[in-house]
C-alpha cells in the first residue's frame, strides 16, 4: 500500500473521519493547543505515532491518520495530521469539558465520552485507552484489547459489541 494511501480516509466520508477523530480524541495530542480547561497534561504521558479505525458499519467506515497525544483520559490534547501535515483536527479535554476542532468549526461537549459518542455513534473508552498504552490491561465491556506488541509499539483493540464491531490500531512512541 503506498504511503498517502495507508493514512487517508477510505470510504465514509465525515462520518469516518469523526470516527478517527472520536477515537484519536481519546488518544491523541500535539503540535496546537486549544485554549479552554485548566488541567494541563502531564508532559511524560504522551505518544506520537498512526492510527487507523476500522467500524464494520454499512457501508464500513475507514480512517486513518497521524497523531500526537498528550495527557490522560482526564484531561489532555490530540492532533490528528495528514502525512504532509495538514491538520485534519485538535481534540482537547478536560474536565466539564471536551472540544473537537476541525477546520474553522469548534464543537464543545460536557465530556470527552460525550465527544466520542457524538462522533461515531458508539462509546469508545478513553479512560482504557491510556491504559492500554500504559501496558495495563484493563477490562471494557465489549472490547478486546491486544498488548501483546506494545514492547514493539503497537496496539490493537476490537470491539464486538454492541455492533457495529470496530477495530482499532494504533502503531506509536512514547515521547
Amino acid at each position: 500500500m503506498a504511503q498517502a494511501e495507508a493514512f487517508a480516509p477510505v470510504q465514509g466520508g465525515r462520518r469516518a473521519f469523526l470516527a478517527v477523530g472520536g477515537a484519536a480524541a481519546l488518544l491523541v495530542t500535539g503540535c496546537a493547543q486549544l485554549s479552554g480547561g485548566s488541567s494541563a497534561p502531564k508532559p511524560t504521558d504522551s505518544w506520537s505515532g498512526r492510527m487507523s479505525l476500522r467500524i464494520e458499519s454499512e457501508p464500513v467506515q475507514t480512517f486513518a491518520a497521524l497523531f500526537e497525544l498528550r495527557g490522560s483520559a482526564e484531561a489532555g490534547d490530540l492532533t490528528l495530521t495528514t502525512p504532509i501535515g495538514s491538520i485534519l483536527a485538535q481534540l482537547h479535554w478536560a474536565p466539564g469539558e471536551a472540544l473537537l476542532k476541525d477546520g474553522n468549526r469548534t464543537r464543545r461537549f460536557d465530556s470527552v465520552d460525550e465527544l466520542i459518542e457524538a462522533a461515531t455513534g458508539a462509546a469508545i473508552p478513553v479512560g482504557a485507552l491510556f491504559g492500554w498504552l500504559a501496558g495495563r490491561n484493563e477490562p471494557v465491556p465489549g472490547w478486546k484489547p491486544d498488548l501483546a506488541q506494545l514492547g514493539s509499539g503497537r496496539l490493537q483493540a476490537v470491539r464486538e459489541s454492541p455492533s457495529p464491531r470496530a477495530d482499532l490500531r494504533i502503531v506509536f512512541e512514547r515521547s
